[in-house]
């Protein structure tokens, strides 16, 4: 596959479209198999106040996942990030109800640089709280 996002068509300050991603516990089960981290933080409730937490959290790694899909959907193809970091700053928390919480991502080109390569900045929100910062993909466009 290759970008689908054309680099000349593309400005600094051009916004990726936003996009909300919805986690519950259920989520966390099934990530935790998937992934093989089964820390208590992120199912066990009991556990996750005694550390010191409000309640269960979410996986950094998958708090990070959701938001890469911002750009991997822009971008039309999860190959042209080419460079991806962030930094945890608060974690996402998942109450054991129906509706669990709602990671909110936007993202913009920041930069353009050479070899169509583009630079996205994202935000990463939960509950009002930023829960990513320094969040920074390089991405290649067609």
């Amino acid at each position: 596959m290759t970008a689908k996002v054309s680099y000349e068509a593309v400005e600094v300050g051009t916004e990726l479209p936003a996009q909300s991603f919805p986690v519950t516990r259920a989520t966390l089960v099934q990530y935790a198999g998937a992934s093989g981290d089964f820390n208590p933080i992120h199912w066990n409730e009991r556990f996750a106040r005694e550390v010191g937490l409000p309640d269960v959290i979410a996986h950094g790694m998958f708090t990070m996942a959701e938001a890469i899909r911002v750009v991997t959907d822009w971008a039309g193809d999860p190959g042209a990030v080419v460079e991806y970091g962030v930094r945890f700053t608060k974690p996402v928390v998942v109450p054991d109800d129906d509706e669990g919480a709602l990671i909110e991502v936007s993202g913009k080109v920041a930069a353009k640089l050479e070899d169509n390569l583009v630079r996205v900045d994202l935000l990463a929100v939960c509950d009002g709280k930023k829960v990513l910062g320094m969040s920074r993909a390089v991405v290649r466009l067609a």
